[in-house]
C-alpha cells in the first residue's frame, strides 16, 4: 500500500484508500479459516430455482423444487 502511495494511477489510490477503510476486516478475510462461500452458493441455487419458476405453478412447487435440489 506504501508503494501506491508513490505511484501515479488514480485507481489504485482508491483501492488503497478502500482498504485503509476497513483494514481489520480485510485482514480478518484474509486470515481466519471460515468462509462465507457455503452459503452464497446457496443462496445461488435457490435465486436461479426462483428465475426459472418465474410465472409458474406458485410458492409450493417452488418450495418443493428447493427441498429436493
Amino acid at each position: 500500500m506504501s508503494s501506491v502511495d508513490g505511484s501515479d494511477v488514480p485507481a489504485l489510490h482508491g483501492f488503497v484508500r478502500g482498504l485503509r477503510k476497513d483494514l481489520s476486516a480485510f485482514v480478518a478475510g484474509l486470515t481466519l479459516p471460515y468462509s462465507n462461500g457455503p452459503i452464497e452458493g446457496a443462496n445461488t441455487k435457490v435465486k436461479l430455482l426462483k428465475r426459472q419458476m418465474y410465472g409458474r405453478a406458485g410458492f409450493a412447487l417452488l418450495r418443493r423444487r428447493i427441498l429436493l435440489s
